[in-house]
C-alpha cells in the first residue's frame, strides 16, 4: 500500500524571479519529500536586484484558498511568509483558529532583501498580538526582531535576548532569531522557548547575494514538523539543508 506524502500549506507571495517566495518554498518542501498546497497572498514583479511591483490578493481570497487547501489535503504543517496587510493577517488568524492542532511556522516577512516594505505598518501589531501566539515557531531576522518589538536593531546579544523574551512574554511560543545580519565569519541562530534555555545553532555565514534563505529555512522546518520531527530536530535539519543548498550552488 502506498504511503501518502504529508502536505504543507504554504501561505506566501509569488516572486517572478524564482529567487524567493512560493517558488523557494515548493522546491524546499520537495527536497524534504513533502507536498505543497498553496494560498497565494501577493503577486510580485521582481528581479534578483529589486521588487518592481506588488499586487496584494484580496484577504477573503487568501482565506478561501486556505480553506480549500485544508479541505482537499491532510495538511500536516503550515508555513506562512509574506502577508502584506492587516486584513490578510486577520483572515489568516481566523482560519488558523479553525485548525489549531496543525503546527505553524511563521517567517515574518516585513521587507524585501532590497529594502522594499512588504508588510503594512499597521499589520505588525496584528501579527505580534494575534498571529504569533498561534504559531509553533516564528523566525525573525535581526531587523524583523527589532520591528516586532518596536526597538532599534542592536548588536548586543543581551539586548536581542531581552527582545526575544518580550515577544515570548507577549504570547509567542518559540522564536528562532536568525543571525544572518550580524557580524562575524559564523552566523548564529538562537532558538528561544518559554521556560527553556536558549539553543544556539552556529553555521557558515551565507553570502548576501543568496536570496530566499528565510523562505527556505522556514519551509524546511515546516517540512520536518510535517514528518513528525520535534522542533529542535527540525531546526537542525533545516540549517543543514541551507548549508548544503549553498554549497551546491
Amino acid at each position: 500500500m502506498a504511503v501518502s506524502m504529508p502536505h504543507v500549506l504554504v501561505i506566501a507571495g509569488s516572486d517572478s524571479s524564482g529567487g524567493a517566495g512560493i517558488a523557494r518554498d515548493v522546491e524546499t518542501l520537495a527536497a524534504f519529500g513533502v507536498k505543497a498546497c498553496l494560498a497565494i497572498t501577493a503577486v510580485t514583479v521582481q528581479t534578483h536586484e529589486a521588487v518592481e511591483r506588488v499586487e496584494f490578493c484580496d484577504p477573503d481570497l487568501v482565506a478561501a484558498q486556505m480553506r480549500a487547501a485544508l479541505t482537499a489535503n491532510a495538511v500536516a504543517a503550515i508555513k506562512i511568509g509574506m502577508l502584506g496587510s492587516r486584513e490578510t493577517v486577520k483572515r489568516v488568524v481566523a482560519v488558523l483558529r479553525e485548525h489549531a492542532a496543525i503546527p505553524v511556522v511563521l517567517d515574518p516577512v516585513i521587507a524585501s532583501s532590497s529594502g522594499r516594505a512588504l508588510l503594512a505598518p499597521d499589520a505588525i501589531e496584528a501579527m505580534r498580538e494575534s498571529l504569533m501566539p498561534l504559531c509553533s515557531l516564528v523566525t525573525p531576522n535581526l531587523p524583523e526582531l527589532a520591528l516586532l518589538t518596536g526597538d532599534e536593531e542592536t548588536e548586543s546579544e543581551a539586548d536581542r535576548h531581552a527582545q526575544a523574551a518580550r515577544l515570548l512574554g507577549g504570547g509567542a511560543k518559540a522564536l528562532l532569531v536568525k543571525g544572518g545580519h550580524a557580524k562575524g565569519a559564523r552566523a548564529v541562530d538562537t532558538l528561544f522557548q518559554a521556560g527553556e534555555p536558549p539553543l544556539r545553532f552556529e553555521g557558515p555565514r551565507l553570502p548576501g547575494t543568496m536570496r530566499g534563505t528565510g523562505c527556505m529555512l522556514a519551509s524546511a522546518i515546516a517540512a520536518s514538523l510535517a514528518r513528525g520531527d520535534g522542533l529542535e530536530t527540525s531546526v537542525r535539519a533545516a540549517k543543514t539543508h541551507l548549508s548544503e543548498r549553498w554549497h551546491a550552488g
